[in-house]
């Protein structure tokens, strides 16, 4: 891995995982909306960046020109079909061989394995409605882009995190392949860790084609279940 893409890199998680990714030496090139470039300066020369909508083919076409690994903040903003958009110009445009890796909430299902209960299925729906007729976001957006990668026969892997916090690192996250596992119980992941298990998805092929649902490893429900699950270790 040496050259990298960052599909929404001005955003919260865009600029850990740059953070990251320059840590680990990668070249790093981003696509971010013309008026959030500045949020980018303290990065300076050190990376690319195309202006452009997330959504733009064309200018994701650009971005992913000749990278390695395509990291894609997939969110679901507005009521456009963002997300969809998205996944749909990286797996189209990223080069063959290209190791794809989304971020998405718990509440993408994988399939019929993942287990919800009652209370989150009901916070899910009820925001999930109003955040539709406010035009604010579109969560069936997010989970039609996530098919999209799954149908893929793509070299993919769609992070899906729990609650994610602000603070120090903890170190990378634990993971399990089903949400409603006893590992994810405490439901609680630092942001930087997040995307700490983004960039390390690029060279872990224990990950490919898989869709690992995260905790921090410092989570009480971690610290206790951590040996009955799979670690990201």
């Amino acid at each position: 891995m040496k050259r990298i893409a960052i599909i929404g890199i001005s955003g919260k998680l865009g600029q850990y995982m740059t953070e990251h990714a320059l840590a680990r030496g990668y070249e790093v090139t981003g696509v971010c909306r013309p008026e959030s470039v500045d949020k980018l300066a303290r990065f300076g020369d050190r990376i690319s960046i195309v202006p452009g909508r997330t959504t733009d083919a064309d200018v994701v076409q650009k971005a992913v020109a000749g990278a390695d690994g395509v990291l894609t903040v997939l969110v679901p903003w507005g009521s456009d079909g963002m997300a969809t958009k998205m996944a749909s110009a990286v797996l189209e445009h990223a080069e063959p061989g290209a190791r794809l890796v989304f971020s998405c909430g718990w509440h993408v299902t994988k399939d019929a394995s993942d287990r919800y209960p009652l209370k989150d299925r009901l916070i899910t729906w009820v925001f999930g409605r109003i955040a539709k007729l406010t035009r604010m976001a579109d969560i069936d957006d997010q989970e039609a882009a996530a098919r999209l990668v799954f149908a893929s026969d793509r070299d993919w892997t769609v992070v899906r995190a729990s609650d994610l916090e602000e603070g120090e690192s903890e170190g990378l996250p634990i993971w399990a392949e089903h949400v409603g596992d006893p590992v994810l119980a405490t439901n609680r992941t630092r942001r930087t860790d997040f995307a700490l298990f983004m960039i390390n998805a690029l060279t872990d092929p224990g990950l490919s084609r898989k869709a690992p649902a995260i905790v921090s490893r410092a989570a009480d429900s971690a610290r206790t279940h951590r040996h009955a699950t799979l670690s990201a270790s």
